[in-house]
């Protein structure tokens, strides 16, 4: 197969304020993950989809699971497209997440508004990861009026669990035997091609205390206090951190942070409990079972420094990093080779301090990557900030890297 580029750049260009309008409504569909209540927007795509001939398969994962896992409905979408007598090429996956985590306050333009100014959508997931919705669509929508594959095949995951870790979304259409590609592109930014990341540990401390009158504190055992004095030798764990270095570019040092803390019932009460949550991102280098073993000591060591305070430690998430496959090495080389000459740059291959749901499908030996619409850098993006954003022209551009790419893999 012989692929004329240009035609399916110019496929897109004709096609793009179609491409911007799908993505407005992807984007005014709410997924605010708490609380996931994500099957609706499943809906919602796999209606647009309909529109273009593509027919998703809706996959609902049991709702006692999804309560289980803490969130409200998940409904995954496996959408195929198969283009010749089966085994005769590769099937490349494509996955975008479409849950994202709640607004927040900030935001100069509605966060579920998709409003368009000076060449940008803002809102809530319009970087991270419903773009990729969009570039992945219409890249395939691309490829098949241009190139017309007749070998391989091309699955979009469109999947709603990202923010919880994955495990409810390509982790269990891949368990449940629903898929099984040879290659996959994850969604990711248009300035570089993510080929490992960091992987992650998010631990529940519950601190206990005794509750006591505020006139008579002595009576009573401050778990705030307790709290703060295990807070503070966390924080010095992580200043530890800073001096171990990964080898991955891209990839720094671990980290630690600690993103939600709540307790006590009233001013005038000595707290009896106190619960935070904390995030200890992963290099590829680390041992997992060794980083939450450590954390383990450092907390019980803390707690045990205080008279009267108790703790209960709950590991929330364990995301392991991802290094790479050795079979990954088409999907760089050609994303490399048509965001060159798309983007008129070189585009490095490189890590990411993110995690991702890439992991689990090259911990079932699927060589993957991360590509899609976005800028050099997550803080551009806003992305988890107010006036989350996308420059329409990254949009454009990685829609027709990832075209140009699948029909190289196809051929």
């Amino acid at each position: 197969m012989t692929t004329d580029y240009t035609a399916i750049d110019a496929w897109i260009d004709q096609h793009f304020d179609e491409e911007v309008r799908f993505l407005q409504a992807l984007v005014r569909v709410p997924t605010d993950t708490p609380p996931g209540n994500n099957a609706p927007h499943a809906e919602r795509t796999a209606e647009l989809l309909q529109e273009w001939g593509f027919s998703a398969e809706k996959h609902a994962v049991p709702a006692a699971d999804v309560q289980a896992y803490g969130m409200q409905s998940i409904t995954n979408l496996i959408v195929r497209r198969p283009y010749g007598a089966p085994g005769s090429g590769r099937t490349i996956a494509l996955n975008a997440h479409g849950d994202v985590v709640p607004p927040g306050e900030g935001w100069t333009h509605d966060p579920y508004g998709a409003e368009i100014a000076d060449g940008k959508m803002y809102g809530r997931a319009t970087a991270v990861s419903k773009s990729d919705f969009a570039s992945f669509t219409f890249a395939v929508r691309a490829l098949e009026a241009v190139a017309k594959p007749t070998r391989g095949a091309v699955e979009l995951h469109f999947t709603y669990d990202e923010e919880f870790g994955g495990e409810l979304g390509p982790g269990w259409l891949l368990k449940n035997g629903l898929t099984q590609p040879d290659l996959m592109v994850a969604a990711g930014f248009s300035y570089e091609v993510v080929t490992a990341h960091n992987g992650c540990l998010q631990m529940e401390v519950t601190v206990h205390g005794k509750m006591a009158h505020a006139a008579v504190p002595h009576t009573g055992v401050d778990a705030l206090q307790g709290a703060v004095h295990i807070l503070n030798a966390l924080y010095a764990q992580n200043d530890e951190y800073k001096k171990v270095t990964s080898n991955v570019a891209g990839i720094k040092h671990p980290y630690l942070n600690v993103g939600r803390i709540e307790g006590g019932t009233n001013t005038n009460v000595v707290p009896g409990k106190v619960l935070f949550k904390l995030d200890r991102r992963m290099i590829p280098e680390e041992n997992p079972v060794e980083v939450e073993a450590t954390l383990r000591r450092v907390i019980e060591q803390a707690a045990g420094e205080r008279a009267g305070i108790t703790v209960d430690i709950k590991r929330l998430l364990l995301a392991n990093a991802m290094t790479p496959l050795a079979g990954n090495q088409p999907l760089v080389d050609a994303i490399q080779k048509h965001a060159q000459a798309v983007l008129g740059e070189p585009v490095p291959a490189v890590g990411t301090p993110l995690y991702t749901d890439v992991r689990l499908y090259v911990e079932r030996g699927i060589p993957g990557v991360i590509y899609g619409a976005g800028p050099r850098t997550v803080l551009e993006s806003h992305a988890k900030r107010a006036d989350e954003r996308l420059e329409l022209e990254d949009l454009r551009r990685a829609t027709k890297v990832i075209a140009r790419a699948l029909s190289d893999l196809l051929a």
